[in-house]
Parts: C-alpha cells; sequence; structure tokens
C-alpha cells in the first residue's frame, strides 16, 4: 500500500493553542569576510522576474536562489575573488559570469528561454514513462550524494490569513544529510532564527505548522521515495511524457502522473528527469484533497470547538542542482491553503502556509557519529513565537539567504507595528 500517511506526518497544518515545543537560539555572527552582492534575474524576452532561478559560485558549493520578484542576495568570502557564476532555471540559456559583473546592489542578469525543438528526446528509449521512472528510482543511489553531508540552508515559513501575512519565519539550520541509499532520516540543527507574529489579528484562532524546517526537507523525493510512491508498485500510477525542456545546457524527460488511487486524497504531478543519467532534477507535486474528511484528517492536526477545518490546495516543489557528477537537493517548497468555516459565522476564513529551504552550501560530513545537544531540532516542532530579530539588517552575518520579497519585508513592518 502506498505510504501517504507518512508524508503528512511531517507536511500537516495545525490549528493550536499550546506553546512551541523548541524554542530556537539566536546565535551572533562575528565573521565579516565576505562579499554581498544582489540583482534580479530577467527573462530577455519580456522583462519578466525569473523566480527560484538558481545562482551558484563555480568551483565551491555556495548557492542561492532567486525570491518570487526575481531578486537574490549572493554572499561569497573575500577568498573567493576572482570566480565566476553559474545562473540557470528550467527552459532557460544557462549563463555563467564572472564575479567582477556583480554590483552590492542593481546587478541585472538576463537569461534566454530554450526556442530549439526538443523532439530527439521526446521518446525514452526503453519505450515507456514507467520504465523511466522506474530506471530513475533504481539510479538514485549512483547519481545522487553517497557521503554524508553537512547542508547549510535557509528557510522560511509564512501564513496569512486572506491577503495579509500574520505570521512570519526564517532561519538558517544545518542538515546532516544521509547518503542517498540510506534510509534513515536526517537532523536539522537550528543555527539563527527570527520570527515575528500578530496572532490578535486572527480572530482568537493560531494557525501553526507543525515540523518546521522538516516539513520541506521530507519532500526529497529520491531520499524519500516511498512517500510518494514505492518502487516496487508503479503500476498503481499513470504515466505519461510530456514535451520535453532543458536546464543547464542538459535535457530533460517530462513526465506527467496520477495515482490511480483515489480513496485518500492523492498524488499528481509533473517530474523532470535528465535524459543523460536518468536522474530526478525537478518535481512539481500535488496532492488532491477534494475529500474534505480524509484531508482534514490528514492534515489539520488539532482545531477548536464549532469549526470545520480543510484544506483546499496542497502543493510541493523541489529541485536538485548538480556538482562533480553527483546531484544533491537544492530546493523546495511547500504550500498548503486551508479553509476554517465557523458554525455561527456566515463567511468563512482563508489561511495559506507557505514553507521553503534552500541549500546555500555543504561539506562532506567526517564524523561517523554526531552528538546532539539542545539545538538539535525536533520533528514535531513549532517555529517559536518570542524570537527577536528582524530589526537587526546585519542578522545573518555571511550566511546565504533568501531575499524578502517586497509583500514579505512590508508584512513584517506593517506586523512589527501592530505589535508595537
Amino acid at each position: 500500500m502506498i505510504n501517504l500517511k507518512a508524508l503528512s506526518l511531517f507536511l500537516v497544518g495545525m490549528l493550536v493553542s499550546y506553546a512551541p515545543l523548541n524554542a530556537a537560539p539566536i546565535l551572533q555572527e562575528s565573521s565579516q569576510d565576505y562579499v554581498e552582492y544582489k540583482g534580479e534575474v530577467i527573462n530577455s524576452n519580456n522583462d519578466d522576474p525569473i523566480m527560484n532561478a538558481h545562482l551558484s559560485v563555480n568551483e565551491t558549493n555556495i548557492s542561492t536562489v532567486t525570491n518570487s520578484e526575481g531578486k537574490f542576495s549572493l554572499k561569497v568570502p573575500k577568498s573567493v575573488s576572482p570566480g565566476t557564476v553559474n545562473i540557470s532555471y528550467l527552459g532557460y540559456q544557462s549563463k555563467n559570469l564572472p564575479l567582477s559583473y556583480f554590483k552590492s546592489h542593481g546587478t541585472i542578469i538576463y537569461l534566454d528561454p530554450v526556442v530549439e525543438e526538443l523532439t530527439e528526446v521526446k521518446v525514452y528509449r526503453a519505450g515507456d514513462a514507467q520504465g523511466l521512472v522506474q530506471t530513475m528510482l533504481n539510479n538514485r543511489g549512483d547519481n545522487y550524494i553517497d557521503n554524508p553531508t553537512q547542508m547549510t540552508a535557509f528557510y522560511r515559513e509564512s501564513i496569512s490569513k486572506g491577503n495579509r501575512n500574520v505570521s512570519l519565519s526564517e532561519a538558517v539550520v544545518k542538515i546532516h544529510k544521509k547518503p542517498y541509499t540510506h534510509y534513515g532520516e536526517e537532523d536539522i540543527v537550528l543555527i539563527k532564527a527570527r520570527k515575528t507574529a500578530d496572532y490578535d489579528r486572527l480572530d482568537t484562532l493560531a494557525l501553526k505548522l507543525r515540523g518546521g524546517p522538516f516539513n520541506t526537507l521530507f519532500i526529497d523525493v529520491m531520499k524519500y521515495p516511498d512517500y510518494l510512491f514505492y518502487d516496487q508498485e508503479l503500476d498503481n500510477y499513470e504515466f505519461k511524457f510530456e514535451e520535453p525542456t532543458r536546464i543547464d545546457n542538459r535535457y530533460l524527460y517530462v513526465v506527467s502522473f496520477k495515482d490511480k488511487n483515489r480513496e485518500m486524497p492523492w498524488f499528481y504531478g509533473t517530474l523532470f528527469i535528465d535524459a543523460e543519467t536518468q536522474s530526478l532534477v525537478r518535481a512539481k507535486l500535488h496532492r488532491n484533497v477534494d475529500n474534505r474528511r480524509a484531508a482534514s484528517n490528514m492534515f489539520v492536526n488539532k482545531k477548536p470547538g464549532g469549526t470545520k477545518v480543510y484544506p483546499i490546495e496542497v502543493s510541493y516543489d523541489i529541485d536538485y542542482h548538480q556538482q562533480d557528477g553527483k546531484w544533491y537537493f537544492g530546493y523546495s517548497n511547500a504550500r498548503l491553503l486551508f479553509v476554517v468555516n465557523w458554525k455561527k459565522k456566515l463567511f468563512n476564513s482563508r489561511y495559506q502556509v507557505d514553507s521553503e529551504m534552500a541549500v546555500t552550501n555543504w561539506q562532506p560530513l567526517t564524523e561517523d557519529r554526531i552528538k546532539k545537544d539542545a539545538n538539535f531540532l525536533s520533528k514535531r516542532v513549532v517555529m517559536a513565537d518570542d524570537i527577536a530579530g528582524f530589526t537587526d539588517m546585519q542578522f545573518w552575518g555571511s550566511n546565504n539567504i533568501i531575499e524578502p520579497d517586497k509583500s514579505i519585508q512590508n508584512a513584517i513592518e506593517k506586523i512589527q507595528r501592530n505589535i508595537q
């Protein structure tokens, strides 16, 4: 049976009134031996911003991604200069630019959409899309990082009611990533965190996300394939080839899929698979939640009496990046949209939970055993409500982060004014 419940234990929204399980420490960063570059990545055809474009410093493990407005912040140690940066995104021609091209503010990078025909990679040599997905799963030990790895990552979590943000959390974490052939779960260490919230504007209802950074970590399909589908039960899914595409000068097969079992909230989505190595490069996943009772049981842990709470939209994205012939987890996000119906109220309320994680650096992990301390997060963590730091412009130090969206920055300022 497909292990749908396992994934939902961590990708879960919960309506609660109790305190968070972990209070996050705030550590000070003293190193200033780096240069920060800011700018935006733009579609050369229409000047539209390109969100989630990947920027990586060549011959290093340093990287970042653009926000929803195409803007980025990239911090590079001074020792790296001179150097070059690779900029890539699905369906666009990649670019390599010298660090000398980048500015402290206002760097503009144009990417050209791929316009050539890709019919030569349209048909998989095994003859069927399901066979390609099976090969993709079988090759994960060869195609992905096969040694223990310590990753530095930036995590952001926002909760909004209607079109107004009411809670914002950000953190820098260390991920102790196990090899892709290892079935053990990863550990997360909290390095720096900040949060601001205005629960008084939530009509006495506080929506909190259990799991924190684990929500985005467990979307890693190639590390946890059983959370999506057992590799021996692919007959339970419908697979179909779509138009191919390209990223970073590599051709990609595009495979759509749907779960045949429609009793519980079921998965459907799109897999982007490297034509040369049959590696998963990107996945866009959705969950059908038309069965409200089943969806509520799966995603809502607690709710006040006299309410009906259920998700109406659940989606996940994940990107992998390649270095030295191996692919690794690079970026993921989860979006959950909930409806809250109060028994004696005419109108319902809608709440949206967004969480994202971007790996900004990584290195091989040499320690055989990890000694855990209070900074290791529980998989049931709720980001603490009393974390300060949004007013400190130097808070993150040399850590790479995702540049705040304009809407998020405005929300932070409004929340701070309301709390004061």
